[in-house]
This record gives C-alpha cells, sequence and structure tokens, in this order.
C-alpha cells in the first residue's frame, strides 16, 4: 500500500478507482484513459484499489493531490496473512466452496454462484480463505465436485489438475480481501478481478458499483486461454468462473458503461438490463496530438501499442512481407514497451521478420517518449489486434491527421467510420492489400487523414469523456439522486445508440 498522496476535498464525490494490472502501475491505453480520467476532475476524491502481480511494481504515473490513497491487490506476491478456519466454520466454509465450485462447472447449479461468492468473500476479509484453499480440503472438495457425472469427470481431470485448478483459484480470489469502499462510487475500469472488491462493497454496504469496459474482458480470457499450458478440466473451471463473475458484475452494476456499441452485445448476453447500458466513447484532446506534419520519406508503416500477442504483430508482419514484395522500399517501424513476461513474444515477432527474409525493414523502436513521433513516423498507421475496445492509438493516430488501416475488432469500425480502412483480424492478405492502397494513393492518404481529424473534433474529445463521467459520479454519489436505468447524462449514448442529452457520446 502506498501512503496517502494528498488531503480530501469538503462535500468532494468519492471515487475508488478499481483497475487490474493497469494504472498507476503500469502503461497502455487504460492507464492512459485512468490518467485522463483522474487528471481532468481535480474536484473528485479518488482512491485507487489496484490488482497487480506482484505488489512492488512501482507508480509509473505522477498522481495529482487529489488521488488520496492507491492500495495494491497483488495476485502473485506472498500470502496474506491469515488462519485457516477449523471445526464447523471449516465445515461452513468448505460446504460454501463445494456451491461455488459446482456452479463453475454444472449449469443447473449457476444460481449459487453469487451467493457463494459473498460466502467466500466474508471468509477473505476474516483472514480464512487464502488458507483454506492452500489446504489439503479445498483440493479434496474440488476432486469430489469433479467426479459427479459430467463431461469434466469423462476428461479424468487428475491429482495435478485439481492442485492447479484450486491454486489458479486462490490467487484470483485475492482480491475479495482488500478493503473496499464503504461509501462513494466503486468505478471498476475492467471487468473481471478487478471488480471483486466493487461487488462486495455493493452487497455489503450498498456502494454503487460503475463498470465500464474497454475491451470485453471475458472474451480476452477465452482468446488466453485457447493457448495456455493447461489440461482442459482446468481450462473448463477457470473459464466458468470468468463466465459467472462476468455475469455477476453485469446484473449488479448499477451503471455500465462501454467504451462502444460493439460491448454492449457481451454484455447484454452476460446478463445486464440494456436500459444499464449507456456507450461512452474514449476522447483525446485534438490540441495535444495536431496534424503530424509531413509524411516521412519513402513508404513507411508504423505501429504503436504494447508489444503483446492480443496486438498480433505476427498478422502485422505477414503483412508487410507482402507490402515488400510489391513495394520494396517500405518500412514497418513499432513503437511500443514489452510487458514483463512478453519478451518471448516480441523475439518472435522478429524471429518472423527474419524468417520472411525482411529482419532489417522491421525495426522495434521501443518506447517513445512522445507517442505523436510515432503517429509522424508514418504514412500510414496500423492497427492489427484481435481484441480492442475503443483504441486510444487509433483515434489519437486519427487526430494527428494519418490514415489508417485496423483490424474490425470491438469498437474500430466506430471510432473509424469512413476515414480508414478496416479489414478483417487475423488476414494478412486484407491488410497488406489495404496498406498498399492507401501507400500508392497519396491525396486518398491526405484528405483521410483530414477527414479523421475532423471526426475526433466532433464526436471523440477528452473534455467531452470527461464531462460525462462527472456527471455520471454526481448521479450515483447523490442519494436523492439515485443511480436510475436509463437516466439523462449529457454526452451519454443509451441503449441502441440513440443520443441523449446535449452531447454525443
Amino acid at each position: 500500500m502506498h501512503p496517502p498522496h494528498g488531503a480530501r476535498h469538503r462535500d468532494a464525490p468519492r471515487v475508488t478507482l478499481l483497475t487490474e494490472g493497469t494504472y498507476p502501475h503500469s502503461h497502455g491505453g487504460v492507464s492512459v484513459w485512468c490518467d485522463q480520467l483522474v487528471g481532468g476532475m481535480s474536484n473528485v476524491d479518488f482512491t485507487v484499489l489496484a490488482v497487480t502481480g506482484t505488489g512492488r511494481e512501482p507508480l509509473v504515473w505522477d498522481l495529482p493531490p487529489h488521488v488520496l490513497h492507491v492500495r495494491t491487490v497483488p495476485l502473485w506476491g506472498p500470502a496474506p496473512p491469515g488462519r485457516a478456519p477449523r471445526g464447523r466454520e471449516r465445515h461452513r466454509l468448505a460446504a460454501a466452496y463445494e456451491r461455488f465450485l459446482a456452479a463453475l462447472l454444472d449449469p443447473r447449479a449457476e444460481d449459487g454462484f453469487g451467493p457463494a461468492l459473498y460466502r467466500l468473500a466474508h471468509a477473505a476479509a476474516d483472514g480464512r480463505l487464502g488458507p483454506f484453499l492452500r489446504g489439503d480440503r479445498a483440493i479434496t472438495v474440488l476432486t469430489s465436485v469433479w467426479n459427479r457425472p459430467g463431461p469434466v469427470r469423462e476428461a479424468r481431470p487428475t491429482l495435478h489438475d485439481a492442485v492447479t485448478a484450486t491454486g489458479l483459484l486462490e490467487h484470483a480470489l485475492r482480491p475479495l480481501a482488500a478493503p473496499g469502499p464503504r461509501d462513494g462510487v466503486a468505478h471498476a475500469v475492467s471487468g473481471g478481478l478487478a471488480a471483486l472488491p466493487g461487488l462486495v462493497a455493493r452487497e455489503r454496504y450498498g456502494v454503487p458499483l460503475l463498470l465500464t469496459e474497454h475491451g470485453v474482458y471475458l472474451r480476452e480470457r477465452y482468446l488466453g486461454y485457447r493457448t495456455a499450458a493447461y489440461r482442459w478440466p482446468v481450462k473448463a473451471l477457470m473459464l466458468g468462473f470468468f463466465r459467472l463473475l462476468a455475469e455477476e458484475t453485469y446484473r449488479r452494476a448499477s451503471l455500465i458503461t462501454p467504451g462502444n456499441r460493439y460491448n454492449r452485445l457481451w454484455e447484454e448476453r452476460g446478463g445486464a438490463a440494456p436500459e444499464a447500458i449507456r456507450t461512452v466513447y474514449n476522447g483525446v484532446d485534438p490540441a495535444a496530438f495536431p496534424p503530424a506534419g509531413p509524411e516521412p520519406g519513402g513508404p513507411v508503416l508504423s505501429w504503436a501499442g504494447r508489444v503483446d500477442p492480443i496486438k498480433d504483430l505476427e498478422t502485422l508482419i505477414r503483412a508487410f512481407a507482402l507490402v515488400r514484395a510489391e513495394l520494396p522500399t517500405a518500412r514497418l517501424r513499432l513503437f511500443g514497451g514489452t510487458p514483463r513476461g512478453g519478451e518471448a513474444y516480441r523475439e518472435r515477432c522478429r524471429a518472423l521478420a527474419a524468417e520472411l527474409g525482411h529482419g532489417e525493414a522491421v525495426v522495434f523502436e521501443g518506447r517513445v517518449e512522445d507517442i505523436r513521433d510515432a503517429y509522424a513516423a508514418g504514412s500510414v498507421v496500423m492497427l492489427s489486434s484481435i481484441s480492442e475496445g475503443f483504441p486510444f492509438t487509433l483515434i489519437e493516430a486519427m487526430s494527428c491527421g494519418r490514415a489508417t488501416v485496423s483490424t474490425d475488432v470491438g469498437g474500430v469500425r466506430e471510432a473509424v467510420g469512413d476515414t480508414g480502412l478496416v479489414v478483417p483480424p487475423r488476414d494478412p492478405a486484407a491488410m497488406a492489400a489495404a496498406a498498399l492502397e492507401l501507400l500508392r494513393d497519396a491525396e486518398r492518404r491526405r484528405a483521410m487523414g483530414e477527414a479523421a481529424r475532423l471526426r475526433v473534433i466532433e464526436q471523440f474529445t477528452l473534455r467531452r469523456t470527461i464531462d460525462t463521467f462527472r456527471a455520471v459520479y454526481r448521479e450515483l454519489s447523490d442519494p436523492a439522486t439515485p443511480a436510475a436505468p436509463g437516466a439523462r447524462v449529457p454526452g451519454v449514448r443509451a441503449a441502441g445508440g440513440t443520443r441523449v442529452g446535449s452531447a454525443a457520446g
């Protein structure tokens, strides 16, 4: 836990920002969004409850004085203190854990997920859940549930599977023990584990829970577990947990503000009431991202982001190889850092570029001090992700007046409109064809870039985003005006995309 950072404002709204793997300990699009939100609301008192890896991550953002506290919840650090329950208490906790596991594996038992989760949360607050999950009884309970008739038993889970799955759940449930808010607003900036303290605060103290999804957390867990090195019984258990956690969060949130309309499809399917969902687009300051100026000499494609499998740089590199077959002087410049643990993926991408014969033309530039330099470095800015929300790099590049080629994921098509080219994900040929189309037509690039900047100015400004969330915080904080699904807040799109209030989202 970091020390208090500032002093409270009298009568200021109080917001607890719930994050996972992002602000204020990491860079990236969601962290940028959090920094902009917090920095734009000096009249709101913020506490940040950050789910992190080890708890030793440094702060990488300068925090303003109205961020009063930063508390960390390490998932993979040393085991938190506590003692295992005994006697009747141990029996009751084992029974609740059995109901919890049954909900993850048996569709007929899913209604028991919420009650069991909150029973586990009480044990976590008393320091008993972690020691219980690290003991033999938890493994025995899981093997018993796995051995009930059903598809998991048919997969013949092993004792090693049970130990692995129990360990994963013990770490994933650590946020249940976090000291969440007792008043104000709990604002989860993603679904999943970050929302756990908010769910507990809503259950115990009636604290309104605001959920903002940029990407779709559940979809990204599905994508990640496809290649995870676990056997199917472990994957089935963990994905069952993430699915039911998403559904519980959607049902219990006072308000859901996805960053694009694509996300609302997942949220509605997960049980969210359509009238409780309001789309609030990300925004940038057009003055901070002015036109980038002259293009580089020669055909250059640029990309900006974190070097991560979800950004699918392999497809981009394969597409670039096809571009270079037509334009031998073309270059690809990749700007962005590599998260800890992602070094192997970066080297795999380097090896792919070399294998295709273009290693010298694909340059990993690393983090750049001024991200605008990354957009100015290319004649066309590329985005190759297989999952996105409403990507900052895209609207920043648009604000800089650069033509873009992007994959059709998340809110990309909503952002681009007709000011850039959108192609299917994981399709190198389509991406290469779009890039060649723009690289060969300077006039079209110029027209698209101008239209893209105008679109940002008209629809996706930072001021509009901040004003919208300020109004949402006031609405949820004021007991006299409790959060009512569909209530009017300036700058927010209601269900179905119709405009509400004086400003479009």
